[in-house]
């Protein structure tokens, strides 16, 4: 029985059932040269779940830099921006420079603000899919709904609704990518009677516009990052009356930006940017590009900060102290129930302009009474001392934050069968938070352990792409039908993990969306330039592959190179350029002898 050639990519050559090159005979055929060029675009099939930051990227650099690879991106919502898209409560900002949370190839010198709204920033996002031609790729109201490998066709089977025709269909290729990111999953509180309120009953992530908030008694629970920001817009609304539960302290930093606005020249309260500031952006490279460099350089040099007992880790606590105290001097009841114990960062930390002020107003109450349940008409709350308070509202708004370092919400099967959800039951185990064990051609983009507490993260994503860019073409040109990261590699990016973490601020004593028992599962373990140098070359030798002939150098092919082809009309290739290394472009030429540098650096010649 022969296979055929393109479901075991030999491009024309029929294979014998031990998968080797040539005729079907009894005894085992010679081996038979591949019939393509060596640089071997062998057709692979890539899907991508999600159409966030890292999705859309995805379908701009795969195009971009692979050929051959057929791409569809999977989103389940109505257009692209991941969380961008999905969060539209009020106040829904960015919380770092604007500046610096931005694909370095697409610059935006047109921010209406240094911490740009969620709206311009989503806009950013569908404007830049757009230009780039992402939209080609990606198919919404399509959600996948499960994914299990197949491992005689070597393909994952991936299950997809079209929530538009409510038709479901069978999708498959040879390389999954889930792009879901860490924040798509809202995670709701686990409070009794949640489902029996009568009200109106939101959670920040699932954020609906058309409720008018006016003369409405509110209930706000959390007081994260989505909470910071939510409270001083509906505290200004017209007659609203807010009670916000909150248990857990936070700090509330200074803006971020501060001292580089202070660097530059400008007013750091001043962060609106006028029409006149936009345009001379536009029209300078030079100044937008220096605008750009000391937001980067500010977040990419602050990770003392992050290390317990470092000096400026120290010094940054006290700031963050006296700043708080100062907002909040008239309220000692406040300052001791925010003020954390832990080190500002073992939560994220955030600026939060006008929360801490938003409390002090008339409408507002702060509640650190433990919730016991829900009822039809509001949240009843305890504490040892005092009866149970039945609070009335008419609307509910839990800020509970997100699902990190989960398995996605749909199930997906790896060898044997093997649940995701199963083997991430303890902590989210993976290498380099790119692959996982027992799951073959399954890559994560924004997985667990990608994100970062200082530093910039759309600059980790593009590695994230860049690195599996490099993994497909691994697949392709080489004629592996897997890869999978060794056992004893992800156990050591684990140990590595845990080391690295022990002595940072992440490890205080505090509950954060970072962090799983003793394990941080949410944040890279070290710098953004740490992560770029670590991601930049792939380290093959730490996965195992499965191949598809019995010749593991089948795919030096016939000899031939496609820039050997004259304008295509071979059939091998499309033609290049056959004395391509003498183009200046691609030529490395050495800095020239300077006697007088040699001897500054001590440099000697080398002799026998």
């Amino acid at each position: 029985m022969t296979l055929s050639a393109e479901n075991n990519g030999t491009n024309g050559h029929a294979v014998n059932s031990n998968g080797v090159n040539g005729t079907n005979h009894h005894e085992p055929s010679p081996f038979t040269l591949k019939d393509t060029p060596v640089e071997n675009l062998r057709p692979l099939r890539v899907i991508v779940v999600g159409a966030g930051f890292s999705g859309i990227l995805a379908a701009i650099r795969i195009p971009e830099r692979l050929r051959n690879v057929e791409l569809v991106v999977y989103e389940k919502a109505d257009g692209v921006g991941g969380v961008w898209h999905a969060n539209r409560y009020p106040g829904v900002a960015c919380d770092v420079p604007s500046y610096s949370y931005q694909y370095t190839f697409a610059p935006n010198p047109n921010w209406s603000a240094l911490y740009a709204p969620g709206g311009e920033i989503h806009q950013y996002l569908e404007d830049v899919a757009t230009r780039f031609g992402a939209m080609r790729y990606i198919k919404l109201k399509h959600r996948v709904e499960g994914g299990e490998w197949d491992p005689m066709a070597k393909k994952w089977n991936v299950k997809v609704h079209n929530i538009a025709t409510g038709e479901t269909f069978q999708d498959s290729a040879n390389i999954l990518v889930t792009a879901r990111g860490q924040l798509s999953e809202p995670s709701w509180p686990s409070i009794p009677g949640l489902d029996t309120f009568s009200g109106k009953i939101m959670h920040s992530g699932t954020w609906d516009t058309s409720y008018d908030f006016t003369n409405k008694r509110i209930g706000v629970i959390g007081n994260g990052s989505s909470a910071i920001q939510i409270i001083p817009q509906l505290q200004k609304i017209t007659g609203t009356q807010l009670k916000c539960f909150m248990r857990s302290p936070t700090w509330i930093s200074p803006k971020f930006g501060d001292q580089g606005m202070a660097e530059l020249g400008f007013d750091p309260k001043a962060t609106i940017f006028s029409e006149e500031q936009k345009s001379t952006l536009r029209s300078s490279p030079s100044l937008f590009l220096k605008f750009r460099k000391v937001f980067e350089d500010l977040g990419n040099t602050a990770q003392s900060t992050t290390i317990l007992s470092h000096p400026d880790q120290i010094s940054s606590q006290s700031l963050f102290h006296s700043s708080m105290t100062s907002k909040l001097s008239s309220r000692p009841d406040l300052l001791s129930l925010l003020i954390p114990t832990f080190a500002p960062g073992c939560r994220r930390v955030t600026p939060g302009p006008g929360f801490l002020e938003s409390l002090l107003e008339p409408n507002v109450n702060v509640i650190s009474s433990p919730i016991s349940s829900i009822t039809p008409t509001g949240i009843l709350a305890t504490s040892p001392n005092s009866s149970p308070v039945l609070h009335s509202f008419d609307a509910i708004i839990c800020a509970t934050g997100f699902k990190v370092g989960t398995a996605p919400p749909f199930p997906l099967l790896g060898r044997n069968s093997l649940p995701l959800t199963t083997h991430w039951s303890t902590f989210p185990s993976t290498y380099l938070s790119l692959t996982t064990t027992h799951f073959p051609n399954l890559f994560f983009l924004f997985g667990p352990n990608s994100a970062i507490g200082f530093g910039s993260l759309t600059k980790i994503l593009e590695s994230l792409v860049d690195y599996l860019c490099s993994y497909i073409r691994k697949l392709q040109k080489e004629d592996y039908a897997t890869i999978e990261p060794k056992p004893e590699r992800v156990a050591d990016f684990e140990e590595f993990t845990k080391t690295y973490f022990q002595n940072t601020v992440y490890m205080d004593k505090c509950n954060s969306w970072y962090r799983r028992g003793d394990r941080i599962i949410g944040l890279w373990p070290g710098s953004t330039l740490h992560a770029l140098e670590a991601l930049r070359a792939p380290r093959w030798e730490d996965y195992h592959y499965e191949t598809i002939g019995e010749n593991r150098l089948g795919w030096l092919g016939n000899g031939w190179s496609v820039t050997q082809m004259k304008n295509g009309e071979e059939k091998h290739g499309s033609g290049g350029d056959p004395s391509w290394y003498l183009n200046n472009d691609e030529v490395e030429v050495p800095v020239e002898e300077r006697p007088e540098e040699n001897e500054r650096w001590g440099r000697r010649p080398w002799s026998h």
